[in-house]
């Protein structure tokens, strides 16, 4: 069954409307304030278009509420700053863009081995370099899941809307903690600077989780030692637990460990641990599915177009239907697998040249399913108009830094 996070808790329907509290937000400042509801108290970062305004509602709301916000030197610093907090017991993040995010990765690779639990902030912007530093873009889908050496791997979650702006910066925290790993969220420019109302929930009405402290005595704890669900438990620097975190190979008790026996553990855990929960950990969400001959496959800003395409589709007649992507990495290969085999053709459209995910798409459906890519590069939105085209594969008529073709 197709999960989604952009559904109310059921616990929500008992609660008066009146109760709860909307609000006209801004993606970005439902980011601070998802991360604020899911308990996180500390956040460090460098100012950067065009997630800015995550770091400026963080300094502005931390504070009162007993946290800490910091503004580093640079991103580099301000990576290595979560990673600190994190391990002395808080929740912590950070918000950056592209270029910043290019200097995060090896510390986050860091909090891969050290499985350090963090949520980093990447609100796409228009590269290769500077770019375009306003314009949107969905070209750092590859860097989210590879841009760290060796052999690792990452949830990676992106919202849609500014609500989910919200919902699933709580759920990227719940990861984290959970699972003891970085999560990254990854909405597009559009996503984190649109605004919308938002219906704030209660205290409790979404899950928070806490992560998993040890029960045993000191003498005995071992940091890296997972439980039967392949997740260790973690203390907190400064209390009676002592232990040790090093980015190079190590074993159960965090100190360096080179037997390949050990490594080859290692790494298969870092792996497993995701592997074995990942049905609950991709989420994704549909439109107008039950009768489809055409898949439209989005995330983030290309879900709004991709949804007012298929309805525009369906009104001249064609079956069109939306399976959006909550959750990137890991990929939802079998949810799309299950859609894709009943369409004809699987649309899909994305803010970058060379189809990032469309490439994962033709992965999960084979060599023989016509997937048509929808790729705009020129930092403009994606519309309906454009998805539509590919239903007809019109390439000669469309603008210049648009492009539609069969995979």
């Amino acid at each position: 069954m197709l999960r989604a996070i952009e559904r109310e808790p059921k616990t929500m329907e008992a609660v008066p409307a009146a109760a709860r509290e909307t609000r006209l937000m801004q993606g970005n400042q439902a980011i601070a304030e998802g991360a604020i509801y899911a308990g996180a108290r500390f956040y460090a970062g460098y100012p950067i278009t065009p997630s800015s305004e995550i770091a400026d509602e963080c300094a502005m709301r931390m504070p009162k509420l007993g946290g800490m916000y910091i503004q580093m030197e640079d991103e580099i610093g301000s990576i290595a700053a979560v990673i600190g907090a994190s391990l002395a017991g808080a929740k912590a993040l950070t918000a950056t863009s592209g270029p910043g995010f290019s200097l995060m990765q090896e510390n986050l690779g860091l909090a891969v081995m050290g499985e350090v639990p963090c949520v980093v902030v990447n609100v796409q912007r228009a590269g290769p370099s500077t770019g375009l530093a306003t314009k949107p873009a969905q070209s750092d889908i590859m860097q989210v899941r590879w841009g760290r050496h060796g052999d690792q791997s990452v949830i990676a979650l992106c919202p849609a809307s500014v609500r989910e702006c919200f919902t699933l910066t709580v759920q990227a925290f719940n990861f984290a903690e959970r699972f003891r790993l970085p999560v990254i969220l990854m909405p597009d420019e559009i996503i984190g600077h649109m605004r919308e109302n938002v219906v704030l929930p209660l205290p409790g009405e979404i899950e928070v989780v806490e992560r998993k402290a040890p029960k045993g005595t000191p003498a005995a704890y071992l940091p890296f030692k997972p439980d039967a669900d392949g997740i260790a438990p973690l203390a907190a620097y400064g209390g009676e637990y002592v232990f040790h975190v090093t980015s190079s190979m190590h074993g159960t008790d965090g100190y360096s460990n080179n037997d390949p026996a050990n490594a080859a553990w290692r790494v298969r855990q870092l792996h497993e641990k995701i592997d074995r929960h990942r049905d609950e950990i991709v989420l994704t969400q549909s439109y107008y599915t039950d009768d489809l001959e055409v898949l439209i496959v989005t995330l983030g800003a290309t879900t709004r177009a991709g949804r007012a395409a298929a309805l525009e589709a369906r009104a001249q007649g064609i079956k069109a239907g939306v399976l959006q992507l909550q959750t990137v990495w890991p990929f939802p290969d079998k949810e799309i697998a299950a859609l894709g085999k009943n369409a004809r053709m699987v649309i899909v459209p994305e803010m970058n040249y060379s189809g990032q995910v469309a490439g994962e798409v033709q992965k999960a459906l084979g060599s023989g399913a016509d997937i048509r890519r929808v790729n705009k590069y020129n930092g403009t939105i994606i519309t309906p108009q454009d998805i539509l085209d590919a239903l007809t594969l019109d390439v000669g008529t469309r603008p210049a830094g648009t492009m539609s073709e069969r995979s």
